[in-house]
């Protein structure tokens, strides 16, 4: 990367927590390929707290480029309008995803809200924080969606696209996903936007060993399959994906639906629709949810891919 270019960084930072609702947000998407020589640089926004990421490693020139840049964008009147309180600069190029605080005193457990609800983050420890920023329309689209249904949400991790369904009137949501603590904050999460968690199970399964724990709480009137491109020792996503799809028709009820998702920039959306013909023909593709605009990328087929089936 280029520290050069680091000036329409500041720009961009500038006008788009200007115009930022009070709500999380990406500020600055370089991974969208549109940013010369910032293409390994994020910038998000927790409603006071300023998350910079680096995917890749720099020279030091360009780093201290970026500190100093961070620190004199903290001086400016529209921080203190914002009420910005933290800046926080993570490494995530290295083991650990290593943070380090630029500006004042970080909350490492913000609460912060998207499209009126509430979730609880988990900052500079882990590569992830707990919310994945592109699939705020999937979520919506679930909220939508949701109402009277009985909606399985597998890889469910922080149980986002739960917190969604409850909130748009879900009769009962699954939840699956091998991670114990990940499902644990996703009750947390519920529990943030008062919702009746009886309504709401927590399996803490391998998906591919479960099926028939998974069925059993079945028929589904909508699954949403929202997996990691790749995890080690349990889930490759080009093999992987099609073991799901072809388990579908003894899942869902009739006219059901399914939202299959998938953010490798490798996989396009014809390996979905593709594997969807071999594997569950009876499915039916019926259209591609856009992505939030701040997620623009130079070529669509290389971001997330969130597919509706019927």
């Amino acid at each position: 990367m280029n520290k050069e270019n680091l000036n329409q960084f500041f720009v961009h930072l500038s006008d788009e927590i200007a115009m930022a609702p009070n709500e999380v947000r990406r500020l600055f998407h370089g991974r969208g390929r549109k940013w010369q020589g910032l293409e390994q640089l994020t910038c998000d926004w927790l409603q006071g707290q300023l998350i910079v990421s680096l995917f890749k490693e720099v020279d030091q020139a360009f780093l201290d480029s970026l500190r100093k840049g961070l620190l004199l964008f903290s001086q400016q009147s529209l921080w203190q309008e914002k009420k910005g309180t933290a800046i926080l600069l993570q490494h995530r190029y290295q083991n650990g995803a290593p943070a380090e605080v630029i500006l004042g005193h970080l909350e490492v457990h913000p609460v912060v809200i998207e499209s009126g609800l509430r979730f609880k983050l988990d900052l500079g420890r882990n590569q992830n924080s707990g919310l994945f920023l592109d699939m705020r329309y999937g979520r919506n689209w679930v909220q939508q969606n949701a109402k009277e249904k009985r909606i399985l949400n597998l890889f469910a991790y922080t149980c986002g696209f739960s917190v969604a369904a409850i909130e748009g009137g879900a009769e009962k949501v699954v939840n699956v996903d091998m991670a114990k603590a990940s499902l644990s904050k996703g009750r947390d999460n519920h529990r943030l936007n008062n919702h009746d968690l009886s309504k709401v199970s927590f399996l803490a399964h391998d998906i591919f060993k479960s099926w028939g724990k998974i069925r059993k709480n079945g028929p589904y009137d909508l699954i949403v399959i929202d997996p990691p491109s790749f995890q080690k020792g349990s889930f490759a996503l080009t093999k992987d994906y099609k073991k799901i799809l072809r388990r579908l028709a003894e899942l869902l009820a009739d006219n059901g639906e399914v939202l299959a998702c998938v953010n490798s920039p490798s996989v396009t959306p014809e390996f979905l629709i593709e594997s969807m013909n071999e594997e569950a023909p009876q499915f039916e593709f019926i259209e591609r949810l856009e992505n939030p605009p701040e997620f623009s990328d130079v070529d669509e087929l290389s971001s997330l891919k969130a597919l509706l089936f019927k």
